[in-house]
């Protein structure tokens, strides 16, 4: 390693990459969990199950891009919060949609009990980023 380099901006620049790693995998992934279910689900589910599949495949989506928003403002208005956001948001949308994968395929409604706390954890994350990105933050 350079001795010149600051640590902490490696520690930083490296939790950008994990960031933008973990994205690009959520982002992946919701591409094949989606293109499965639309040319192999739609015979076998029932609608709510397949309902629930859908909503998991959007959710993923849809935090796959915030997870990429935490990257960028991490690397931007580096702060503590821009990474927790991230890890928020990386945990709720495996336990959100997650749970509702295994909902829909295996037609067990137990693992629906994980659901709200990958929703919690969702919602810090937004919380967390809006946190983050305020101006009075960066003016101190």
């Amino acid at each position: 390693m350079n001795s010149n380099v600051d640590p902490a901006s490696a520690r930083a620049d490296t939790r950008v990459q994990w960031l933008a790693v973990a994205a690009a995998l959520l982002a992946l992934t919701g591409v094949g969990a989606g293109a499965f279910g639309a040319h192999s689900l739609k015979s076998v589910l029932t609608a709510g199950r397949l309902n629930a599949y859908d909503t998991a495949v959007r959710y993923q989506q849809v935090h796959a891009l915030a997870l990429f928003a935490c990257a960028w403002a991490l690397q931007t208005w580096p702060s503590r919060l821009a990474f927790a956001a991230g890890v928020c948001l990386a945990t709720g949308a495996v336990l959100f949609c997650g749970s509702l994968y295994l909902v829909a395929l295996l037609d067990e409604p137990r693992f629906a009990i994980v659901t709200p706390f990958g929703g919690f954890a969702l919602l810090a994350g937004w919380i967390l980023l809006a946190a983050a990105a305020m101006p009075y933050r960066r003016t101190r």
